[in-house]
């Protein structure tokens, strides 16, 4: 198997599209893995970013509903 990597720049846009489609990411990055090992990073990257990101989102979201939510229970 030739190894070629003329076109592996690894991209930002990749990333971007991995971060606003997650799923998108990581299937861009286990096909690419072996080809493209740059842009396939990038594309991971940016699906694992926007994970965290949500899964952030949602702790403090629950955090601060059940602070809320224990408060009014307290009144």
């Amino acid at each position: 198997m030739e190894n070629n990597y003329a076109n592996d720049n690894g991209g930002f846009l990749w990333g971007l599209l991995g971060c606003c489609i997650p799923i998108v990411g990581l299937i861009l990055f286990l096909v690419w893995k072996d080809q493209k090992p740059k842009t396939a990073k990038a594309a991971g990257i940016g699906a694992l970013i926007s994970v965290v990101v949500a899964v952030i989102s949602y702790i403090i979201l629950f955090v601060i509903l059940g602070a809320a939510g224990f408060a009014s229970a307290a009144l």
